[in-house]
């Protein structure tokens, strides 16, 4: 399925996360190679040497050339079963007399499952710890994930009853297309609502004909400003879209000024000519390029913002400011042009004057009486100004005594979140398994839970904060991860459900007192609304050697965990645990004429997993490898390994 997945066009790296790959295992039986007087270096090399076939060289004769080749490769488990090894008494010993060759799943070493939950789509079967793998990929760099995420989902429509058997159920666990669809469409509306709302005031402040010439400088000045991104090598996604929200409001001021001072001097003049026109726009552009400049160097800076935030933010800056130079250029030279095209006759003017001055009376019945004290009145207007000022500071002071909260972006309402499983160093795989269960079953009460996906000795397929953490890295049998999928905002909103970070909040109460109870550490990870950061407080510990620096850092974690609102505290400290390591007598292993390349060697093929080749089944996707080790159980009591 992943092979023509990657047919899609505009797909990038995809790979598969769970289930066995398929191989020939050789399962030795130590007591027999004993018995046989045979050791795990002669069976390797048998198979090694039966499973090679090479070109030899040429051949000439009767004026004909034969290019010549020697051996051949194994290609079944029966092939690798009859191979003989030696000789004992006279008789053939045989593979399969001193191993078990099985053709079949490679051992476990991560767990993948599903689970519905109680929102999950009646149309689908229930799961609770179906077996599963998910299948990830990625959009090449530059492509449209929205269109490459609707062709994969198209892609895998058509191969369902076909390559995908009809006992298979195929769910989608993760859609960043959709979420970024989403995400866009959501500030499109927002940019038509800012559009349709500057438009709304400028007809009722400065007329029907003069509102409509700004209201057309809104999408001339957003397409340009769209052109201009795609020149510099910018996408139009998220954050660029905010870009253009932020600035719709600003973008008309150059535009309002100059078309009010137009028709200003029209009426002042009693004429609309274009000599006017030319006179009015003058007037006023000293003053609109100074404003214009002011906005440009309050927008600016952002764009000098270090760390990561500063190239997320970048295109904010960019863009906007952009938008703000062809604002003013539409202001000086689209803007006089079409006032031309729409100049009115001055008895519509002198109209739009007589209501503009009754709006003034009504506003200035309101304003004078607050300004004019403040004007003819030095003492109050020296109070009311230190008033303001104090309030301004006051109003700062609201940070520091922590009054108001500050957050530099808001939580965002996602569809999933995660549960980040950590037992202690050195747990067997089926004991992070069983915990894993337990919590997979209390998150299916969850009401608002459509589905759960647990990965136990293996990571999910990790998104751009998984790669910022190094989720990817979480490999060992004690580490496990629960992705949560949760019913879309949209529908929790209508339904007056939670949101994803109440949700988050409530699960990790739930969760917790499981995972102590295990000796287990556990954090609920909520996608970050901007970029991630490896933790949200992190704090570095260097020092003169491992102990005092394991010492601080165990202080610093009391330290943080005693701190109201700090959750999921942990280190990035490797916990103590047992390891079995055989220290080589090197003296002795000379005398007896055994190195220790061949003591490594033997001990990493009884520990499994030592691959002695692949055999040849014609045209496959993966090959099917020959491993050889020894069985579970005789690996499992390491006293018998010193027998080898």
């Amino acid at each position: 399925v992943l092979q023509r997945l990657k047919e899609v066009p505009e797909t990038g790296h995809g790979f598969v996360v769970g289930g066995r790959s398929r191989q020939i295992r050789l399962e030795v039986l130590p007591e027999r190679l004993a018995g046989f007087g045979i050791s795990l270096d002669q069976v390797a090399e048998t198979i090694r040497t039966a499973n090679i076939r090479q070109g030899t060289g040429t051949l000439e004769t009767m004026n004909t050339v034969f290019k010549v080749s020697a051996g051949d490769f194994l290609n079944n488990a029966d092939e690798v079963a009859r191979l003989v090894i030696g000789i004992s008494q006279g008789a053939p010993i045989y593979v399969r007399d001193v191993a078990e060759v099985i053709d079949g799943p490679e051992d476990t070493s991560q767990i993948v499952t599903y689970f519905t939950g109680p929102a999950h789509d009646r149309t689908t079967p229930e799961a609770k710890g179906a077996a599963a793998v998910t299948i990830a990929v990625a959009k090449k760099h530059g492509s449209n994930g929205v269109t490459v995420a609707a062709d994969l989902l198209r892609k895998v429509e058509t191969l369902q009853g076909n390559l995908i058997p009809a006992g298979v159920n195929v769910s989608v666990t993760r859609n960043y297309g959709k979420t970024a669809d989403d995400k866009v469409n959501e500030l499109l509306a927002a940019l038509l609502d800012a559009a349709i709302f500057v438009s709304i005031l400028c007809l009722i402040t400065i007329g029907t004909r003069a509102a409509t010439v700004v209201i057309v400088v809104i999408p001339v000045v957003i397409l340009i400003t769209i052109w201009s991104a795609g020149v510099l090598g910018y996408t139009i996604n998220r954050v660029s879209l905010f870009a253009l929200v932020f600035s719709i409001g600003i973008l008309v001021d150059d535009a309002t000024v100059v078309v009010e001072n137009i028709f200003r001097r029209w009426l002042h003049e009693d004429d609309t000519s274009i000599a006017t026109a030319v006179d009015a726009v003058r007037e006023v552009g000293n003053p609109t390029i100074i404003a214009t400049l002011t906005i440009l160097s309050a927008l600016l800076p952002m764009g000098f913002v270090s760390g990561m935030m500063g190239p997320y933010m970048f295109p904010i800056p960019l863009l906007g400011s952009t938008a703000m130079v062809f604002s003013l250029f539409a202001a000086f030279v689209f803007t006089p042009w079409f006032s031309l095209r729409l100049r009115p006759r001055m008895a519509a003017l002198k109209k739009a004057e007589a209501r503009e001055r009754k709006t003034q009376d009504i506003i200035g019945h309101i304003y004078r009486p607050l300004i004019v004290p403040l004007i003819k009145h030095r003492i109050l207007a020296w109070t009311f100004l230190i008033t303001i000022v104090g309030l301004f500071f006051l109003t700062c002071g609201m940070f520091y005594t922590r009054d108001v909260t500050m957050k530099t972006l808001p939580f965002d309402d996602k569809p999933e979140f995660n549960v980040v499983v950590n037992m202690p160093e050195g747990t067997a795989l089926p004991i992070t398994a069983n915990l894993t269960l337990r919590l997979a079953e209390a998150l299916q009460q969850v009401p608002e839970v459509t589905a759960l996906q647990s990965y136990v000795g293996t990571a999910s397929p990790f998104n751009f904060n998984g790669m910022v953490r190094h989720y990817y890295l979480r490999q060992d049998p004690w580490y496990a991860d629960i992705q949560v999928m949760l019913l879309d905002k949209n529908v929790r909103k209508d339904l007056d459900m939670r949101s994803s970070h109440d949700i988050a909040t409530d699960v990790r109460t739930l969760l917790t007192p499981l995972a102590k109870a295990a000796g287990a550490r556990i954090a609920v990870v909520e996608m970050p609304p901007g970029p991630p950061v490896l933790q949200t407080i992190v704090a570095e510990v260097y020092g003169p050697d491992a102990a005092t620096r394991r010492q601080v850092a165990r202080e610093l974690e009391e330290h943080f965990i005693a701190v109201p609102n700090l959750v999921d505290v942990d280190n990035y400290m490797a916990e103590r645990h047992d390891i079995w390591h055989y220290q080589v007598d090197r003296e002795k292993a000379i005398r007896r004429g055994i190195s220790v390349e061949t003591i490594t060697r033997n001990i990493a093929m009884a520990m499994g997993g030592y691959q002695l080749g692949d055999v040849k089944r014609g045209t496959v996707l993966e090959p099917t490898y020959l491993v050889i080790q020894l069985p579970l159980h005789s690996r499992s009591e390491i006293s018998r390994m010193g027998e080898l």
